[in-house]
């Protein structure tokens, strides 16, 4: 056996089957666009919260927690933020369970529908001054669920598109999923800029930052009814017809799948914090810590996300051409040398150089947020896939992902240094890149079954 046939085997890679022994070459191209379309809508009204909350977080804090020094409020609220992420592990576990047992659509019917309600229900919350401590209780709760709901979207929109994508472009395809997030966060950078630059600091404060949960509810019915009208993957129902399903997903992927496992939480551990740093509290830290005006921040991030929706695209393309592996290598190795130099940069508070800085770390991130639903999709078999990549994605993203703006604002009081949380970043990178080489390469190979 050779060595590149030798690590397939150790990866759980089956080589005695072809690209197309799923039925995805009888999949129509109408077909595959509806899926495209139904993936990208429900991922984009997920993320739209989460972007609302952080671009919005200063105005937040002032009605959600009692008066005190600015930093201890941001963290009151950044805090919120991250305990809402602690869920998610256990969403994983139970949104892999359902995908893996009752079908990917399933369970992404059933999550949209979730976060949907949640979302709407934070606009309809009343502030400190009306309920005292039971508002940021409240919010926290509904934080909470919303997390929980999340836990399941990202993971199986991946698994949904790898499993009806073409073989030769399943990295093109699973783009769809960061590309709809930075939809999300788009738009909500677009309803924060605007709603900064035409209301009053006391109008935002008293109702404007509500405008954009409202949207949630009829967002998500549309998503819900999109995805309702799909069949489920041709690899889930040729699973099900051959009822090789597993009664405990979890059980079953921590008994055979361990190594996969690991080295799937460590490489999203990168996505996980590079993420929230640079497209979500990036305006926060802009206006918090280097003193410029909310609408400039916006405005800045904004450009910057319209630039990385389009770099994930090409992406996707190049991990299928180059391989999953070199991608995610070159991501971690270039967060490693130019992340703290794009902070010192930062620092001149130049608005041009500012946002060619966040062209830069969004392009260099999607390096690895563009390569990386296909790869966590391919890690695992069809009987875990959901599963698999729902506890390690989920897992990153609790521990390191929704405390990622909470621990950028303690590092910069603690070590009174701006450049605190780019060496947050490189420390990610570090970590990432030491379990992507552990990794066999997953792409330009059939999807695993067993």
């Amino acid at each position: 056996m050779s060595n590149e046939s030798s690590v397939a085997a150790e990866q759980g890679i089956s080589s005695a089957s072809g690209p197309n022994h799923t039925p995805n070459n009888t999949v129509s191209k109408d077909t595959r666009r509806r899926v495209v379309t139904a993936s990208f809508i429900g991922n984009f009204v997920e993320w739209f919260d989460y972007a609302v909350y952080g671009y919005l977080a200063g105005t937040i804090s002032t009605v959600f927690f009692p008066e005190s020094d600015r930093q201890t409020a941001l963290l009151a609220t950044f805090g919120v933020f991250a305990i809402s992420f602690f869920v998610r592990p256990l969403g994983g576990f139970i949104w892999g369970h359902i995908g893996d047992r009752l079908g990917r659509k399933q369970a992404l019917s059933l999550s949209i529908v979730l976060m949907s309600v949640a979302t709407f229900c934070i606009a309809l919350i009343p502030g400190y001054a009306t309920i005292g401590v039971m508002a940021p209780v409240l919010l926290l709760l509904v934080r909470v669920v919303q997390g929980f709901s999340a836990a399941g979207e990202y993971a199986g929109a991946s698994a949904f598109l790898v499993e009806y994508a073409p073989a030769n472009r399943r990295g093109l395809y699973a783009a769809v999923v960061p590309a709809s997030t930075a939809a999300g966060l788009l738009l909500g950078s677009l309803l924060a800029a605007l709603l900064s630059s035409l209301l009053t600091a006391e109008q935002l404060g008293d109702w404007g930052w509500r405008l954009p949960f409202l949207l949630a509810a009829p967002m998500g019915l549309i998503g819900r009814y999109i995805r309702t009208k799909l069949e489920d993957t041709p690899a889930f129902r040729e699973l099900a017809e051959k009822d090789n399903s597993v009664k405990a997903p979890a059980l079953a992927m921590f008994k055979t799948y361990r190594k996969q496992l690991i080295i799937a939480t460590g490489a999203v551990l990168l996505n996980a914090v590079g993420f929230y740093v640079i497209l979500s509290y990036m305006p926060t830290y802009l206006s918090e810590e280097l003193g410029f005006g909310a609408t400039e921040s916006f405005l800045a991030t904004t450009i910057a996300l319209a630039s990385y929706i389009g770099f994930i695209f090409l992406t996707g393309i190049a991990s299928d051409k180059f391989g999953r592996k070199r991608m995610l290598i070159t991501a971690s190795v270039l967060f490693i040398l130019l992340t703290v130099p794009a902070f010192m940069l930062l620092d001149t508070r130049n608005f041009l150089v500012i946002v060619l800085v966040q062209i830069l770390l969004g392009g260099m991130l999607t390096l690895n947020d563009g390569t990386l639903p296909s790869f966590l999709a391919e890690l695992f078999p069809t009987k875990v896939r959901y599963t698999g990549f729902a506890v390690s994605f989920n897992l990153s993203n609790a521990l390191f992902g929704g405390t990622a703006p909470f621990m950028a604002t303690l590092l910069i009081g603690v070590t009174h240094s701006k450049l605190a949380p780019g060496w947050y970043l490189v420390a990610a990178a570090i970590v990432s890149l030491i379990a992507v080489l552990f990794a066999a390469e997953t792409s330009k190979k059939p999807l695993l079954q067993d």
